[in-house]
């Protein structure tokens, strides 16, 4: 039994090793564009060169997994057609294309390697005294703004948010979250972005786009382009393909490694009781909160109820960092091992 996984990030990637641990006699295959699996949540210590947010796939994947380097141009039915004229054929397929990161011109994407790369070589040119500014009050903005002004004290660091700046956590969690970024200096200003406005380096921290790769195929999307799938993660399209991370339609999803691991240990759980002659079970997540660094040396966690709302427990500082980082080591761990488990949906 053939299965393409296109896309390792954390959904793509705990799928495959997953898909492996669960499946007897299963070929998998892992459709890529590059040879490493990125922590997305660790590209802003890459931006400021305080952490490495790359392992090589090979590290991370099952070695009985093959792995393709390359681009999926479309998807058919039952193959897998790449940039370079590759054919994969497939019996089922995950789709993990994940997102897919543009900024308006005169920007650099936090959200993506290679424009996080790019702007860790601008970053690094800079002088003291010039003024970076970030876009985005959403937890990568925040933690963006707060790693440079850590690691670059001599820069200037503004960060710009339409809405209110966290508005994602609880009034305690976000007055904490304020107040260490303008601790460490971080000028706050709300607004719409209008350009550069004297910034050396404007950082794009918006995430707005998902691969256009499902809609290119023919499968059904919603209006952001995600692939729209039924209650146990398939295409409505092609009940061979199962749809998860950030490309896949899941109601009430937020975008996070905290969404992408049940959904891709979920889906290759229905495709092995599918390959076993089982039926397949209803997919139910439930959140359990939020963690937001800020620098090195501090963080702001915050609960949440199953449905992703804050409550009123929180906390902060240097404990909260460790478990933050603990947060970071697991979700890599998860996506390597397959081990993972989640709580259900609420009632």
């Amino acid at each position: 039994m053939k299965v393409v996984v296109i896309g390792a990030g954390y959904a793509g990637t705990i799928a495959a090793n997953r898909l492996m641990k669960k499946a007897d006699g299963v070929d998998v295959t892992v459709v890529n564009p590059r040879p490493e699996f990125v922590e997305r949540v660790r590209l802003h210590e890459h931006i400021a060169c305080t952490g490495a947010a790359t392992t090589p796939l090979t590290e991370m994947l099952n070695p009985a997994i093959r792995l393709v380097v390359g681009e999926a141009e479309k998807i058919g039915d039952g193959s897998v057609v790449l940039a370079d004229g590759t054919v994969l054929p497939f019996d089922h397929l995950v789709y993990a294309a994940g997102g897919a990161i543009t900024a308006p011109s005169g920007t650099l994407a936090v959200g993506g390697l290679e424009s996080a790369t790019r702007a860790r070589v601008a970053l690094a040119a800079l002088s003291d005294g010039a003024l970076v500014a970030v876009v985005g009050g959403g937890l990568t903005g925040i933690e963006t703004a707060s790693e440079i002004a850590e690691a670059r004290p001599g820069l200037r660091v503004r960060l710009l948010s339409e809405g209110e700046i966290g508005a994602s956590l609880g009034d305690g969690a976000r007055s904490r979250v304020q107040r260490e970024l303008e601790r460490l200096g971080v000028e706050l200003r709300r607004g719409r972005y209008a350009g550069a406005d004297g910034a050396d380096l404007v950082l794009w921290a918006i995430a707005t786009q998902v691969s256009d790769l499902g809609a290119r195929s023919g499968l059904a999307v919603d209006g952001a382009g995600r692939v729209v799938v039924d209650e146990f993660l398939r295409s409505v399209s092609d009940p061979r393909i199962v749809a998860v991370g950030d490309g896949a339609a899941v109601p009430h999803a937020r975008l996070s490694c905290q969404t992408a691991l049940p959904q891709g240990a979920h889906g290759a759980d229905n495709l092995a009781r599918i390959l076993d002659g089982a039926a397949p079970r209803k997919y139910s997540m439930g959140y359990t909160g939020q963690n937001v660094s800020i620098g090195r040396r501090t963080a702001v966690i915050q609960a949440a109820r199953r449905d992703d709302t804050p409550t009123r427990i929180w906390f902060g500082g240097k404990p909260a960092a460790v478990v933050k980082e603990q947060v970071c080591r697991m979700a890599r761990g998860a996506a390597r091992t397959a081990n993972y488990a989640w709580l259900p949906a609420p009632k």
